[in-house]
């Protein structure tokens, strides 16, 4: 049996103002994805009939300026979901920030969440899949288990490229930055680094990549599962089953709706994902998800860095 790792970036909402260079969001939309999305998630991997443990990615500053949404992420960690570190103010540029910087966005988050779960973070992701050699070497040192941020997809490179540079033509400046294009090349499957992120070698933190087809690299991620066709859906996710790990990165963001949140037109007409229904995008995950659940076992990526680092690979009992 395959394993399959669910993760979830709960990347607030102003994130995306900032992508589109839309400046700040309405003041009573900053925790939505927190007092909205994660519910959502919560609610429907407990219905489901196989056990789903997810791993959530937390912002360390919306822990701490949102008490709901802490007393949220504290019962999904006493049920069993990991969170993880996602840094503290989630800033694209993190691994080209000076050393400094680097520890202290990794380590407010950390404490942040430390006291929300209740045991230390041992997993992280960088905001927009961007890592470097001085962003591992913070996370060795922190004494983390793995890093789940690279995204190796040539495809999903080249779209972002173009949809930055259009924004320039336009005299609009996105927030987002490109990654590091030696990411591309990087290994598909979990691995230990080297000095370098992108080689493997001997570093104490495994790194689990964020899933890619074979061979063409393609993106599968929540965005390209929940949005495509039915047809293209299941082509995808019959392609990996070549591969035996699934690492599948949704977003909070894929299970806001526009209408049932409030979300404003300026937003929904950048965002593709905010033009499709919360029914049909609930309906595409749940199908996903029963989808994988014939050939996968559910593990968290704690869980499956821990097999990685004992065993040297994947156990797929």
């Amino acid at each position: 049996m395959r394993v399959c790792a669910v993760s979830i970036d709960l990347d607030p909402i102003a994130c995306y103002y900032r992508i589109h260079g839309l400046g700040e969001p309405p003041a009573a939309l900053r925790d939505v994805v927190l007092r909205r999305a994660l519910p959502r998630f919560l609610e429907l991997f407990e219905k489901r009939t196989h056990s789903i443990h997810a791993t959530y990615f937390v912002v360390g500053a919306d822990v701490q300026s949102d008490a709901a949404g802490r007393g949220r992420l504290a019962a999904a960690a006493r049920a069993g979901h990991e969170l993880g570190n996602h840094s503290h103010t989630h800033p694209y540029s993190l691994a080209r920030l000076s050393r400094p910087e680097i520890e202290r966005e990794v380590g407010q988050a950390h404490e942040a969440i430390t006291e929300v779960a209740g045991v230390p973070p041992v997993g992280f992701r960088a905001p927009g899949y961007d890592m470097s050699d001085a962003l591992l070497a913070v996370l060795a040192e922190k004494g983390y288990r793995y890093d789940s941020s690279l995204f190796p997809s040539w495809p999903y490179y080249v779209a972002k490229a173009g949809v930055l540079a259009a924004m320039g033509i336009m005299g609009k400046r996105s927030g987002s930055v490109l990654v590091d294009p030696r990411s591309l090349l990087a290994p598909t499957e979990p691995y230990r680094p080297g000095r370098s992120p992108f080689r493997r070698g001997q570093s104490p933190v495994v790194e689990l990549p964020i899933s890619v087809s074979p061979r063409l690299r393609l993106p599968a991620i929540g965005t390209s599962l929940l949005l495509a066709p039915t047809a293209v859906r299941a082509r995808l996710l019959e392609s990996m089953r070549a591969r035996p790990f699934f690492n599948l990165e949704l977003h909070g963001i894929d299970l806001v709706g526009a209408d049932e949140d409030g979300i404003p037109a300026a937003l929904v007409a950048k965002q593709p994902d905010l033009r499709v229904s919360l029914v049909e995008k609930r309906r595409a995950l749940e199908a996903t998800l029963d989808r994988l659940a014939l050939e996968y076992r559910f593990a968290t990526l704690r869980d499956v860095a821990s097999d990685v680092q004992r065993e040297g690979r994947l156990h797929a009992a």
